[in-house]
């Protein structure tokens, strides 16, 4: 008998994770590649314009388990096999994918409860990731696929590492087995149902819960507490079942091949911020590299703000290294076919942030099915096309400069703390009467305002890897906490003691309200923040034209806005940075800033624009001594810089416009990458459209 899926998570749990000794000599440059999908023959052709292009690497096979395994224990390798061989005789590398993010029809008509079931009900056949990730008839097939797949594939010269199944979340699974399951991590956790009561606040509505058998289904809660415990399960579902691919691929893959997955972000139509769906931090432990995949627009709509974000996500998931983009556009949508010079400048975007690998979804174009327009590097007819050709100037300029652009190291000054926790929590309420914005809706306009003013941050999750002084706050000088709706007392008091040791902590509103188990802190708001904050406030309205006194930060009347939610607050000891401008809500703060201990904390209290944001963190960097060189330039010119394996400053220029731009260099005597050519303090430079510059400090 199979054994549950619960108890195989557990014993995981005790097992310890090996990580691969894999070495990277030089830059990755790369494709998804889908023999399967080919209406003809041209393996040898799609080779030798890979090498004509630059392409070092193929990634495999993560689709494809219909084709792997056409019946049931019916196994069939030969077209990865076919593409191992003709990329290995070209000498290009290979990424294998274990293909279990999309089941076979077979697998579904023998057990139908392997389509998940979430609150709306079962999925049906046909869309990829529609299966419960937990289903033990699942996890049987997916281990002998994966296991019969690298027993074929373990000994090939042309592996260099693999990827554990793709964009992998929990889809909403929440059938009656994950509620059982659920009802075991809550007594495990929780010990006794009156501890969970008391913290869920479960008498409301009569939802008490007084024995273990009559737990009911989370789908139909009301309780925020509860529900936002229950996605916090799914996260850790997750995490499990990455770990849980990882161990298996382990006992194969060689000691020099890594393991890596492709973790996606929340989607607005482009890659857009925190992934609501996946802990991220905890997932990438069992990972030997974190991997991500970064979608963004091009045109007129390209800033560069979706691959910075994505690249400080990525590289955060493991202190600082490293990281791979396993997918991004090389034409993608038709309304992202990039203009000239935009590929290259997306992918030398994507190393200022420390990636080392840069991989196209995908080589080819499809000739049917849903992502029939969403076009690859080369477009339908297979031929040379303007995008293509540009990438084989990024393969080249790759292959010369590796030595000196991989493992960019960095180090900043300034953090965005964000939790999955308190971006649960913050979006069940909508602000508490269905206003549209979302957790990401708040984050966004500070990492963008950041991103803009050419301040390079990292990002901390408080839920992994965790310890203050201990390579995580106290390397910053500058913390910014978007909507820290939910949390402990805990990460509340280290934050306190961060600014009390000398540290800027910059809250929005809507900080500290809740603690972990998003139950309404009782004490004065911002909860244990109020003292380090020097304020308080006890009402909220929604802002109706309200805007602030005097125009404090010289923005403009139109930019001079707040909107969305408002607290009336008052201080305490901190000094009033902006009162609102209001006959009845005038004497209230918006903004203020207090001095604590050696450090300061400044505290926002309403949804302000986005040229206001960046007045209010301009303000902070400056009151935190961090408005430097890199602040003489704005979009759309963004710099970015890093420490180079020879040891040396390598400082990244890039003109996200239409027209070139000027600057004054005001660093350093080096080398201009690119052209080799010498480059001396105060020089002029120009950029022209849609370019950049890459220059290495003598």
């Amino acid at each position: 008998m199979m054994k549950s899926t619960i108890t195989l998570l557990l014993l995981f749990v005790c097992q310890p994770i090996l990580f691969a000794q894999y070495k990277q000599d030089k830059l990755l440059f790369g494709v998804a590649y889908y023999d399967e999908y080919m209406p003809y023959e041209r393996l040898e052709k799609d080779v030798a314009m890979m090498k004509e292009s630059g392409i070092n690497y193929v990634r495999i096979a993560e689709s494809t388990w219909s084709t792997v395994e056409p019946q049931d224990n019916v196994f069939d390798f030969h077209h990865i096999d076919r593409v191992l061989d003709a990329m290995h005789k070209g000498g290009i590398k290979v990424i294998i994918g274990t293909p279990t993010y999309a089941v076979p029809t077979w697998l579904v008509r023998k057990y139908p409860d392997i389509l998940v079931t979430t609150p709306q009900g079962q999925r049906q056949y046909g869309a990829r990731q529609n299966m419960d990730i937990t289903n033990v008839h699942f996890r049987f097939h997916a281990e002998r696929v994966i296991r019969k797949m690298m027993e074929h594939v373990k000994n090939h010269p042309a592996i260099i590492g693999y990827q554990i199944d793709n964009e992998t979340k929990a889809y909403q699974t929440s059938g009656e087995n994950v509620q059982k399951a659920f009802v075991q991590y809550m007594k495990t956790k929780f010990k006794t149902l009156a501890h969970i009561n008391k913290a869920f606040g479960l008498d409301y509505w009569s939802n008490r819960i007084n024995n273990w058998e009559d737990f009911p289904s989370v789908n139909g809660s009301i309780n925020a507490s509860l529900k936002a415990e229950f996605e916090k399960f799914q996260r850790d579902l997750v995490t499990d079942y990455l770990a849980w691919q990882s161990k298996i691929v382990k006992e194969y893959a060689k000691p020099t091949q890594f393991v890596t997955q492709n973790f996606d972000l929340d989607w607005r139509g482009y890659s857009y911020g925190i992934q609501t769906d996946v802990d991220h931090f905890a997932a990438a432990k069992s990972l030997d590299v974190a991997g991500i995949d970064i979608y963004h627009p091009t045109q007129e709509s390209l800033t560069g703000i979706e691959i910075s974000l994505g690249g400080d996500i990525a590289r955060s998931m493991k202190a600082g290294k490293n990281y791979f983009v396993i997918e991004t556009e090389a034409q993608g949508f038709p309304q992202w076919t990039p203009f000239p010079n935009q590929l290259r400048l997306q992918a030398f975007s994507h190393l200022a942030s420390g990636a080392n690998m840069i991989g196209y979804w995908h080589w080819h174009s499809t000739h049917n099915a849903i992502e029939t327009y969403w076009k690859g590097l080369l477009s339908h007819d297979f031929e040379p096309n303007p995008t293509y050709l540009e990438a084989q100037t990024i393969g080249k300029d790759f292959k010369r400069l590796s030595d000196k652009l991989i493992d960019l190291k960095k180090k900043n000054e300034v953090a965005i703390l964000f939790s999955n926790e308190a971006q649960t929590a913050f979006n069940s309420f909508s602000f508490g009467w269905g206003a549209r914005e979302r957790y990401n809706d708040i984050l966004r306009p500070i990492y963008d305002a950041l991103y803009k003013m050419n301040v390079s941050v990292d990002m901390i999750d408080p839920s992994t890897n965790f310890s203050y002084g201990e390579n995580e706050f106290g390397k910053y000088k500058m913390i910014v906490v978007p909507a820290l709706y939910a949390a402990s007392d805990a990460l509340m008091n280290k934050l306190n003691q961060f600014v009390k040791d000398g540290g800027h902590v910059v809250y929005t509103f809507k900080s500290g309200f809740s603690d972990e188990n998003v139950k309404v802190r009782s004490s004065i708001q911002p909860g244990l923040a109020n003292e380090v904050c020097g304020i308080s406030y006890s009402q909220f309205t929604i802002p109706n034209g309200v805007s602030l006194k005097n125009d404090p930060y010289k923005v403009g009347s139109a930019e001079n806005k707040v909107h969305t939610w408002m607290e009336l607050i008052t201080p305490t000891t901190a000094e009033v940075l902006a009162y609102y401008d209001h006959p009845q809500w005038g004497k209230y703060a918006a903004i203020t800033q207090n001095h604590f201990g050696k450090g300061y904390a400044t505290y926002i209290g309403c949804v302000t624009t986005p040229v206001l944001t960046e007045q209010i963190l301009k303000q902070a960097l400056v009151k935190s001594n961090l408005w430097g060189k890199e602040q003489e330039l704005a979009f759309p010119l963004i710099t970015k810089s890093g420490i180079n394996n020879q040891g040396k400053t390598l400082r990244y220029f890039f003109n996200y416009s239409g027209s070139p731009k000027t600057f004054k260099y005001n660093y350093k005597n080096g080398t201009e990458l690119l052209s080799n050519k010498t480059v001396t303090a105060d020089e002029s430079i120009s950029i022209e459209a849609w370019g950049f510059k890459i220059i290495e400090e003598n």
